[in-house]
């Protein structure tokens, strides 16, 4: 169980770095000025997304035999390594953030979850799904780790501690 979240979080936390949803963190807290309502956002979006995502890797581990499903999963690794190489950019998704009609919370859950979608901290999850059998310790440990790379977190912080 602890094994499951650490792994998740470890992953997920370096896959990250350089990854488009913390640049839609950072446009979304320099637009609405509300970290911990965009914080609350981003956690619910990617329970969400990550919970489905946990779900899909279970499954597969369960179509899968052991062999495939390690080297499956040990090629997967290696193809998350090779794409946190590159950093990604903020494209189509910055479009759902101008929608601000919805509110600053409801607005954050679409645009990540949207974002999520595809994303290599989703497949990652897959990934990590399929090789642990604890689902709950992955997609808590998977969300961790996104929510502690996104500087959003360090903006909240450092609004808190303004007059």
């Amino acid at each position: 169980m602890v094994q499951a979240f650490l792994w998740s979080t470890g992953v997920v936390a370096l896959g990250e770095m350089g990854d488009k949803t913390q640049l839609l963190a950072l446009v979304l807290a320099t637009r609405f000025k509300r970290p911990w309502t965009i914080v609350a956002g981003i956690a619910v979006a990617t329970l969400v997304n990550h919970a489905l995502a946990g779900l899909l890797g279970h499954w597969i581990a369960q179509q899968l035999g052991a062999t495939a499903l390690r080297w499956g999963v040990g090629l997967g690794f290696i193809a998350m390594a090779a794409w946190m190489l590159v950093p990604d950019r903020l494209d189509d998704d910055a479009a759902a953030v101008r929608g601000g009609h919805w509110g600053v919370f409801v607005t954050t859950v679409v645009a990540f979850f949207l974002a999520e979608m595809g994303d290599k901290t989703q497949l990652a999850t897959v990934a990590l799904a399929a090789r642990f059998a604890d689902l709950p310790s992955v997609v808590a440990g998977t969300t961790a780790g996104l929510l502690l790379g996104l500087p959003v977190l360090a903006s909240a912080h450092d609004e808190a501690k303004t007059p």
